[in-house]
């Protein structure tokens, strides 16, 4: 199973494009270094912020930019989304439930499970897993131990360091999430989005992480300053690989063309 995993595409429909970024030439770009590669992901993920302002032209500009991806492509809010926007927008992605329930479902038919979260709190910045998104959680993971599984969800549930975003990041259902989690060990990922950079921490006895952005990379301040800031650095997703024997395998690939030199 090669399952890919794009994250704070931030899509808005718009007659000109931002000056500083244009999102949605970015994404067309990284859907055309996905449909390039081989072999082809089996399944797309993307962690959140889907779009900037939770609009339907937001929506409606998605749907057209992710139409050539010919393999399933499963969606998450984060918190620029809108629950029932993203519900409408997408009728015929069957995983989706109604407009107005938590955006939280599974994918079974991959030899690793995907167990999909639901952080947003609307007109939040920062995200929460309530008791009723953490019992759904706790009984699905319940359902099937033995399996080997990834976890999504948008906001990170660890601080990186990087003091502006850990200030909007997982503000309740932490801890429960963390104790959870650790009772679980077929947990073998826990994949995040939020923080647009690849980040890696062990936590709770697995491996939990966040993606890049396909568009732009947030300021990497690790000082007492907490500057929040945009960067043009060199797009980038992540790719997670199963195999029998060797378990999951995750890489990070930059979008674009770069030269190459073959040695052999």
């Amino acid at each position: 199973m090669l399952l890919a995993q794009l994250s704070d595409l931030h899509i808005e429909a718009r007659e000109e494009p931002d000056a500083f970024i244009d999102t949605a030439a970015c994404l067309r770009t990284a859907v055309t270094h996905l449909n390039g590669l081989d072999p082809h992901p089996d399944a797309v993920l993307i962690t959140g912020d889907l779009v900037d302002t939770g609009s339907p032209a937001d929506y409606a500009l998605l749907r057209e930019l992710l139409a050539p991806l010919p393999m399933p492509v499963y969606l998450q809010p984060g918190n620029h989304d809108d629950r029932a926007g993203l519900c409408r927008a997408f009728p015929d992605h069957p995983y989706l439930p109604p407009p107005g329930e938590y955006i939280q479902y599974t994918v079974e038919d991959l030899p690793v499970r995907l167990v999909v979260l639901d952080t947003l709190i609307p007109g939040k910045v920062g995200g929460e897993l309530c008791a009723a998104r953490l019992d759904w959680l706790a009984a699905r993971l319940a359902e099937q131990p033995e399996r080997p599984t990834i976890v999504a969800l948008h906001h990170p549930p660890f601080d990186t360091g990087i003091q502006a975003m850990d200030r909007i990041g997982l503000d309740a259902g932490r801890a429960e999430f963390a104790a959870l989690i650790a009772r679980h060990a077929q947990v073998e990922r826990v994949l995040c989005g939020h923080l647009h950079r690849h980040i890696q921490r062990r936590w709770q006895g697995t491996l939990a992480g966040t993606c890049p952005s396909v568009a732009h990379a947030l300021l990497l301040d690790l000082s007492d300053r907490g500057r929040l800031g945009s960067v043009l650095e060199p797009p980038a997703y992540q790719l997670h690989q199963w195999r029998e024997p060797g378990g999951l395998v995750s890489y990070l690939d930059h979008i674009g063309q770069f030269s190459t030199r073959l040695v052999g």
